[in-house]
């Protein structure tokens, strides 16, 4: 089951709304002492539903979730749809500057601490949860994939494990270099990477910039799953066929 509402983030967008999503395996109605892990998820909008998707094609999680009978909870919350810039400015852990964009002020941190302290916080007390850090992940595509990034090395004793599917982690790269090299990693922190084949024709840097953020967190001793994912697009269709792949390292051993 999905359930989708209404929320607003005063932090980010004052009184201006936007859907939040929640998926509950079937077992959850049935078995009333379980708790359940908790995947968070970027861009809510296209996880779920067709129809509420950018461009018309979501990543199709329930489906996958309810024919492998995986037992966990998604929560996820739609981006800001803002013509200026407004995903990007809230997916940003940095404030750059981009030539076409000009000064991008990066409000990653507190898109982050809105998501741990108000968004986690609600999801704790109304579901039953397993909240602790061992059991919570997160996961996102393109700047939400640079913000999982983000949020299992900066916020590491939240999220123990994170799926970073086409992370964009092509611009920035002295800043993306520090967040990696200045975090506090716990041991058994995990995280799944890939980048498309055919992405990679997107930015010159990109081949070379992939290994040297999986050198970066290979250094820090991050169970890290890399994969060139061969023919993949920058697309939900290409990343819906990741699932199989993230899943399976976020479910790795876990306890």
């Amino acid at each position: 089951m999905v359930d989708k509402w209404s929320i607003t983030i005063p932090e980010l967008t004052q009184d201006e709304r936007r859907n939040a999503y929640l998926y509950l395996p079937e077992s959850y109605f049935y078995e009333q002492d379980r708790r359940y892990p908790v995947l968070y998820m970027f861009d809510g909008h296209n996880v779920f539903f067709d129809s509420d998707a950018t461009y018309g094609k979501s990543w199709g999680m329930k489906e996958y979730m309810d024919y492998t009978n995986t037992q966990l909870i998604i929560a996820a919350v739609e981006c800001n749809h803002s013509p200026d810039n407004g995903r990007l400015r809230e997916y940003s852990p940095f404030t750059f500057r981009d030539p076409k964009l000009g000064s991008i002020t990066g409000l990653g941190q507190i898109t982050m601490d809105w998501l741990i302290h108000v968004f986690k916080a609600d999801i704790d007390q109304r579901f039953r949860t397993l909240p602790d850090r061992e059991h919570t992940f997160i996961a996102g595509s393109s700047m939400g994939g640079l913000m999982s990034l983000y949020a299992v090395t900066q916020y590491n004793d939240v999220f123990s494990r994170a799926a970073a599917l086409s992370p964009s982690i092509w611009f920035a790269k002295s800043k993306l270099d520090h967040m990696i090299l200045d975090a506090e990693i716990r041991p058994g922190t995990s995280v799944y990477m890939d980048y498309g084949s055919n992405e990679m024709r997107h930015h010159a840097v990109m081949a070379s910039q992939f290994k040297h953020v999986t050198g970066l967190l290979l250094d820090k001793k991050v169970h890290l799953t890399s994969r060139i994912v061969p023919y993949g697009d920058h697309c939900e269709a290409s990343w819906e066929r990741q699932i199989p792949f993230f899943m399976n390292v976020l479910f790795y051993q876990l306890p």
